[in-house]
């Protein structure tokens, strides 16, 4: 009989105000996606129980994804937040190119908490083709500089969201 493990981890997703942070989250946990803009106040955090079967020992992996507000005035709570994060998704929208730039700054605020954090990049909105104002390039250069890998992801249709989360959750056991 295979034993089952269970591990407990802290991902937050970060990114700038309306990059599809929440919109990733729904699309994971529940499949669903609403085009009508919620803006996150604060924190929202969800739960998602993720299974994966090894030789010798499972494990059940509990992923608590902290879905962190970007706006600017929620900088200083962000600190509190952070504690305890082990991962973050750090996530830009390929339709404003500014969104990243700030994955920088999102990261070395985790690292300074965390030096160990690990970070996937999600590159959102991959689905407005016509609008994108970000290349592979610019987005693996970002990447390779935080000791990442990237995805172009789509809250809207779902391209790539399950694979990154799980992924993710791969790198953390």
């Amino acid at each position: 009989m295979i034993k089952t493990r269970n591990v407990q981890k802290k991902i937050s997703l970060l990114g700038d105000f309306a990059v599809g942070k929440t919109s990733l989250v729904r699309r994971f946990i529940y499949d669903f996606f609403e085009a009508d803009y919620l803006s996150t106040l604060g924190v929202k955090v969800s739960r998602k129980v993720l299974l994966y079967p090894q030789a010798e020992m499972n494990t059940q992996l509990t992923l608590l994804l902290w879905d962190l507000s970007g706006s600017e005035t929620f900088d200083r709570m962000r600190t509190n937040y952070l504690r305890g994060t082990v991962a973050a998704l750090l996530v830009c929208d390929l339709t404003r190119s500014e969104t990243l730039d700030s994955l920088r700054t999102y990261a070395a605020d985790l690292l300074r908490i965390n030096p160990q954090a690990q970070f996937v990049v999600a590159a959102n909105k991959s689905d407005l083709v016509t609008e994108q104002q970000l290349a592979i390039p610019e987005i693996k250069a970002v990447a390779d500089e935080l000791h990442a890998i990237y995805y172009l992801t789509s809250a809207k249709t779902g391209d790539a969201v399950e694979k990154m989360f799980r992924r993710l959750g791969k790198q953390l056991i």
